[in-house]
């Protein structure tokens, strides 16, 4: 670990012209309560001219984990080994946090912590107090770790004055092994190695013998208003794992792009992945997929809160996935 004492002190980066990412699970990058499927941002920061010199810009590699000082002129305060004040600014990172830490440790998750459409782990966030973005509500807290996905580009963060918060980045998980790094990542941070390692042990021994009856057949993951999941995404490794072929790779589709019916018509996949809660109809976004013309095209429906993450609940989904392909199969014979 670098010797702090030896190093420059540093100024956080000014409040003024921060920028929010795009928020979503298509927008290229995880919000600051968001998810995303898109590659992490750059965790570089810019910082003004301080007595005529440009003060380096300091990444603490801390246990594999990207680890990041906004420190100020006065030596930074230390983390403790056991963090007792976690504050999550991520959706995805919320999850992690309540599979792997402590209920009282846990001192703020974002807003939608509890919306169980959005997170697999919404039955643990009830009665842990939720943030809406606020750093006068991060301020009051005096977090000891801030834990996000990533961290480092939230807006709140960057409106607070000059500080010593320990934070974690995560980066985006779109396949099994990066979920394990960041379970394994997230498992240090709060202190808790060994429940991180049992975790991984746990989804590896869930996913051991899914067999694969997608059998290379073709399936496209089709959303309100025509949206479809490409490649590189976490819905379409999922599909790899349990067989199947994403039709917007077929196609040379990007990670997100709108099909119309008529095209999906046209391409006539083998399956439709669905969110649960397009089951029915509830608005004009989930009424075209419920269009006649798709009604002969079996469909594999798969709750939004397991695939909005990189998450433990990545199990859920595969399992879930693979028995309802065996279950149409079974049907047809």
């Amino acid at each position: 670990m670098a010797n702090l004492s030896s190093l420059p002190p540093l100024r956080s980066p000014a409040k003024a012209g921060a920028r929010r990412p795009a928020h979503g699970r298509f927008a290229g990058g995880a919000g600051d309560d968001g998810a995303g499927d898109g590659p992490p941002p750059s965790r570089g920061c810019r910082v003004g001219r301080v007595n005529g010199t440009l003060p380096l810009v300091l990444a603490l590699l801390l246990g594999g984990a990207g680890a990041l000082w906004a420190a100020s002129p006065a030596m930074p305060t230390k983390r403790p080994a056991v963090p007792q004040r976690i504050v999550s600014i991520n959706l995805c990172a919320d999850q992690l946090v309540l599979a792997l830490a402590d209920r009282g440790q846990i001192a703020g998750l974002t807003k939608n912590a509890t919306d169980t459409e959005m997170s697999g782990e919404a039955a643990k966030a009830q009665g842990i107090p939720l943030l809406s973005n606020s750093a006068e509500q991060i301020l009051a807290i005096e977090p000891d770790l801030i834990i996000g996905m990533p961290a480092s580009r939230s807006a709140a963060l960057r409106a607070l004055p000059s500080q010593s918060y320990p934070l974690i980045d995560l980066a985006t998980a779109n396949t099994l092994d990066e979920i394990h790094m960041s379970i394994r990542q997230t498992a240090a941070a709060v202190g808790h190695p060994d429940r991180g390692t049992r975790l991984i042990a746990q989804m590896e021994e869930e996913l051991a013998g899914l067999p694969k009856p997608g059998n290379g057949r073709v399936a496209a993951y089709y959303q309100r208003r025509g949206y479809m999941t490409g490649t590189g995404t976490l819905i379409d490794d999922l599909m790899t794992r349990i067989g199947l072929v994403n039709l917007a790779g077929e196609l040379g589709k990007p990670p997100l792009s709108q099909l119309s019916l008529e095209e999906m018509v046209a391409a006539r996949p083998d399956f439709l992945i669905v969110e649960s809660a397009t089951d029915t109809v509830t608005d004009q976004g989930s009424e075209m997929l419920h269009h006649p013309a798709l009604q002969d095209i079996p469909r594999i429906s798969v709750p939004q809160a397991w695939t909005v993450c990189g998450s433990p609940a990545y199990t859920q989904a595969a399992r879930s996935m693979a028995a309802q392909i065996a279950h149409i199969d079974g049907n047809r014979t």
